[in-house]
């Protein structure tokens, strides 16, 4: 019997990859099990030495250069995998930043250029580079975009500040992008990940405190790992998943249901 999740022959773009204990390492790791060719993204070459242990450990072997606020790296990514592959069948998001007051701070003290700055980012970057795939996965005959959310898109949380608003705007582009591609048979879907700490999350005041409520608050009991978000990403951009869209999908233990 084949396993459900099944990934043997399917080329995928993963970005977001900080260091061994991103969100992304544990997607792209659940990605190679399951059968995929990789394709793994870097910032600037400052970063890239942060990846490498993955890339040795998961035997990637294209590792392009993409940084969202340089549009032709973004340009030469996808021409590279368009020469290398012809093709695309999944591509993840994995990618915010807001500078540390605009997510302290209040929203009504926003400045212009932080609020855009966040958004471009965070929010922005999902659509170009849906935009770019867009050929790619058709040429695959169809597949799959997923991007990274968190509960703060719906939910006020302390010192999350303007990427509230980023993340709430990102699952409106997941849902208007699900609608007009779908047609192409490319799913767009997001995930929405309890709290873990990551070093992007470090950069949230108090978010110990979010860990130990999550824990405590939610049915389960539990924080959830980078290998869970990996499992649900790896289901959603495999076939197993085909007819699921537009959807924000929650991996939080629960926490999200509760009042």
């Amino acid at each position: 019997m084949s396993p459900i999740i099944n990934l043997e022959g399917k080329v995928g773009l993963i970005t977001g990859i900080a260091n061994e204990k991103s969100i992304s390492t544990g997607v792209a790791e659940a990605c190679a099990q399951a059968g995929a060719k990789l394709i793994i993204t870097y910032q600037n070459e400052k970063t890239r030495a942060f990846i490498e242990p993955v890339i040795h450990r998961l035997g990637v072997e294209d590792v392009f250069l993409l940084d969202v606020t340089q549009p032709e790296t973004m340009d030469a990514a996808f021409a590279q995998i368009e020469a290398r592959y012809g093709k695309l069948d999944f591509a993840v998001h994995s990618m915010a930043f807001a500078k540390r007051d605009d997510l302290h701070g209040r929203v009504v003290d926003t400045s212009a250029d932080g609020f855009a700055l966040a958004m471009d980012v965070s929010t922005h970057s999902f659509v170009r580079l849906a935009k770019k795939a867009e050929p790619l996965l058709e040429k695959a005959g169809g597949g799959a975009l997923v991007t990274m959310t968190y509960l703060g898109s719906e939910k006020v949380i302390p010192h999350y500040g303007v990427m509230g608003l980023c993340k709430a705007a990102l699952e409106a582009a997941t849902r208007y992008m699900a609608a007009e591609l779908g047609q192409k048979g490319i799913r767009v879907n997001a995930v929405s990940p309890g709290p873990l700490m990551t070093r992007a999350a470090s950069g949230i005041a108090g978010f110990d405190g979010l860990m130990a409520a999550a824990v405590e608050r939610s049915p389960m009991h539990a924080l959830v790992t980078p290998e869970d978000i990996g499992a649900l990403t790896a289901f959603l951009v495999s076939d197993a998943g085909r007819l699921i869209t537009g959807g924000v999908h929650f991996v939080d233990a629960g926490y999200n249901i509760m009042a």
